[in-house]
This record gives C-alpha cells, sequence and structure tokens, in this order.
C-alpha cells in the first residue's frame, strides 16, 4: 500500500504559482439594518430615520460629506458615484422622501452601502472553463477562466474570477487581478431568479458575485464550472454551487450567458438541498446528469429532463479506502476522455483530512464505476497542514487539454495553487472498482 501511494503521490506535477487572499480588494455592497423586531412597532424605520437624520444637515455641510466621499472612494472603485446612485433607487421607495437631486442620492446611497473586503480571509476550491471564444496563443496555449471563493467578514463567501493561459511545457500565466471590484447590476426576475449584469467591469477579475437572494445570505459557495454543449450545439459556460442561509444549504446554478452577463437561479427538486452538484459537460441519452453528495457520505449520479430540476437520483460510489473512510464526494465535473469519465473525488479521513483522488465512469452508463485511485493524488503535505482550516487540499474541476490535465486546487482552505498531470498516468495507478 505505501508503495502504492508513493507512486500516486507523483503523478501530479506542482507548479510554482499560488494564488493567496488580498484584504486590499474591496467591493460596494448593499448594506441594510432594522429595529428588533420588538422595538419596531408605532415608529418610523431605521432606514427612514437614517435619511431624515440626513436630509436635516446644512446643505453645504451635505455638500462637504460628498465631497470627502469622493476622494478615497474614486481611488479604490470605478464608477462608485453610479453604484452609490444605483443604491438609493433601490432602497428610495422605503425611504418616503420627497425629490433630492444627484449628490443627495449619492449621500444617502452611501449610508445604504458597505465596502466589503471580499477575499481577506481566504482565496480558494477553484475550478476552472476554457473560454471558447479566446483564441490560444501562438505556442498553442489554451485560454481558461479560474472562478475562486472568497471569504470575508463574517465568513460571508463570494465568487471572484481570474483569466489566464496554460501551454506547452507546463507554462501557466495567471493574468493580473484588477486593483477594483465591481459589484453587478441586479435585474430580479418575477419567478425567483435574477440576472447579473457585470458590463461595468474591464476584465474578469473585476466582477465579485456576492450574496443577493435570501437563500445566499451567508454565501456563494463552491462554483464548479463546465463547458457545457446542449444537443443543438450551443455552448455555454454554466456552473452550479452552494447557496447558504446561515441554516440550509441549496443548489443554485449561474449560467454565463456571455460572460458579462449571468443568469442566477435556484434549483428544484428533492436532490437539490445538498451540496456538491456538479454538471457533466453535455446530455447523456437526451438527458442532463450531474454528479452529487445526497447523503454526505456517497458519490451519487442524478438525471433530469429539465436542466432547473432536480428530482432522482442514485448512488454509484460508496468509500472504500481509509483515505475516504468518513466522506467521498466528487471535486467538480466529470471530464470525458477516450477512456469513459474522469472525474476528480475528495475523500475525508482521519483528523478531518481531505485528499483528491480519482475515478473513472462508463461513457454510456456513468452508474458504472469502472476503475478508482485506491490512494490519494494530491494530499495535504508536512508544511501545507495549517490554514484557515487544516488538512485540507481540494479542488472544484480541472481542465483537458489533449491528455493532459491542469488542476488547480487549495490548501488549507486559505489559498490556491495548481498541479499538471498525464491521462495515462493518472489511469495507470487506478485499480479495478
Amino acid at each position: 500500500m505505501k508503495g502504492l501511494r508513493m507512486e500516486a503521490a507523483n503523478v501530479f506535477k506542482k507548479l510554482e504559482i499560488e494564488l493567496k487572499p488580498d484584504p486590499s480588494r474591496t467591493v460596494i455592497r448593499p448594506f441594510s439594518f432594522s429595529y428588533p423586531e420588538a422595538f419596531a412597532a408605532d415608529r418610523p424605520s431605521r432606514a427612514q430615520k437614517v435619511a431624515q437624520r440626513v436630509m436635516a444637515l446644512d446643505p453645504a455641510l451635505r455638500k462637504r460629506m460628498v465631497e470627502l466621499l469622493a476622494k478615497p472612494m474614486e481611488e479604490r472603485h470605478r464608477n462608485a458615484d453610479d453604484v452609490f446612485r444605483r443604491r438609493f433607487a433601490e432602497v428610495q421607495d422605503e425611504l418616503d422622501i420627497g425629490d433630492i437631486d444627484a449628490d443627495e442620492a449619492l449621500l444617502l446611497g452611501a449610508y445604504f452601502s458597505q465596502e466589503y473586503a471580499f477575499e481577506s480571509a481566504a482565496l480558494f476550491n477553484p475550478s476552472i472553463a476554457r473560454i471558447d471564444d479566446e483564441p490560444g496563443s501562438a505556442t498553442g496555449g489554451v485560454k481558461f477562466v479560474l472562478s475562486l471563493r472568497g471569504i470575508g467578514e463574517g465568513h460571508i463567501s463570494s465568487v471572484t474570477f481570474r483569466t489566464g493561459e496554460w501551454g506547452p511545457d507546463d507554462r501557466l500565466v495567471i493574468d493580473s487581478a484588477s486593483p477594483h471590484g465591481v459589484p453587478p447590476r441586479i435585474d430580479r426576475n418575477q419567478d425567483g431568479w435574477v440576472r447579473l449584469l457585470c458590463d461595468d467591469s474591464q476584465d474578469a477579475s473585476e466582477t465579485v458575485i456576492f450574496p443577493v437572494l435570501p437563500s445566499q445570505r451567508q454565501g456563494v459557495e463552491d462554483l464548479r464550472l463546465v463547458n457545457f454543449t446542449d444537443h443543438d450545439g450551443v455552448r455555454s459556460i454554466i456552473g452550479t454551487y452552494t447557496a447558504f442561509d446561515g441554516r440550509k444549504v441549496q443548489q443554485e446554478m449561474l449560467r454565463g450567458v456571455d460572460m458579462r452577463t449571468f443568469e442566477m437561479r435556484p434549483l428544484a427538486g428533492a436532490m437539490t438541498g445538498y451540496k456538491g452538484m456538479a454538471l457533466f459537460p453535455r446530455r447523456i441519452d437526451g438527458q442532463f446528469v450531474m454528479l452529487g453528495r445526497q447523503d454526505s457520505e456517497t458519490i451519487w449520479l442524478l438525471r433530469s429532463d429539465d436542466l432547473y430540476t432536480w428530482e432522482r437520483g442514485m448512488p454509484i460510489m460508496a468509500p472504500k479506502y481509509p483515505w475516504e473512510f468518513v466522506q467521498l464526494g466528487n471535486c467538480g465535473s466529470p471530464i470525458e476522455i477516450d477512456e469513459g469519465w474522469l472525474v476528480f473525488t475528495h475523500g475525508v479521513g482521519m483528523v478531518r483530512g481531505y485528499c483528491i483522488g480519482a475515478c473513472l465512469l462508463d461513457k454510456a452508463d456513468p452508474s458504472r464505476v469502472l476503475a478508482r485511485t485506491p490512494s490519494p493524488l494530491l494530499f495535504p503535505s508536512a508544511e501545507q497542514r495549517g490554514g484557515y482550516v487544516p488538512n485540507v487540499t481540494y479542488s472544484c474541476g480541472g481542465l483537458l487539454q489533449g491528455r493532459r490535465i491542469l488542476l488547480p486546487y487549495a490548501i488549507g482552505d486559505e489559498y490556491t495553487a495548481f498541479a499538471t498531470a498525464q491521462v495515462d498516468d493518472i489511469l495507470s495507478v487506478m485499480a479495478p472498482a
């Protein structure tokens, strides 16, 4: 067993690039406040009281406050004035005030906004997708978008992005992150889902997707991206993620219409109140198919005729080896190769240690597990056992180019690293299921 583990441990080549949290990156997001329920009756709302206090100030003082606000906000945010005015428009009906000018709207909007350091504590659990409309370099590289889970104040999770290029000889370039974080404009749909308009972002790293629905109050967690091609040939980048409201989790979907506009909607059905769902990159036998971890212990296969409703599923792979005795789950979406569906897995063992392995599913019938790794491929090393959450190595998906894999992965629920491997080497350390 020890020899097999050493062989498996040598499959991936770890690269030198790391992405670490940056507390200087902030975004302007809504800020709300109210009285405790026992003190709310028979009085104006706290929002109304704040607006009344602001409007009672001398106009010259209000003008001076706007000037003082402008300098630091302009240094850290693009179009901060527009963000504050849009925020005022969102709360205007609640404030019950008359006509005001543009500067007064800006000032009031600032009172109902906050600057949020969305990746001050952690930047981890990465996923990756090819950018199909971006040409590769002359050297044969592949362009990609990387999603990352950022954690900020209050342990609230948001999604942020990077772009980059992966080329021959394991050359990996991650484009520098913009100093600006830009909130999306939110177009709410009457059916309970929203459209996120991110055209104010000048590159992908500026887009920050923070909780906007009640189901996400405590976080948008672990986006799992996939390049999905439907039966009519239409291609799109789709991501499933875990929405957490502070008590329960719910699977939701982010669909990148053009990487500037996203549709965000909850998923329905008996299978969706759990973590870890990841979509296959195409339909199988005319149906949409996902993997998940519905019972918190085993990998499940789910099928549906409707992309947004998931009622049926079955367990297909249970813990077998010591490093996965506590829990076994998929990392990201399955990757289609000649031999079948390659799935990276996570296992939880002693001292709640998370390791990454892999399995191979039958291409025509993915409920059939053909082979799996008896030993983990990536695991916390001696120098990586600390972190925000110790003993964790985790990923939300990899990228295939030819017969090579690029796998971004998180260390200690704190920062992100990268590794590459040959598909043949991964398959060589698998054992029959």
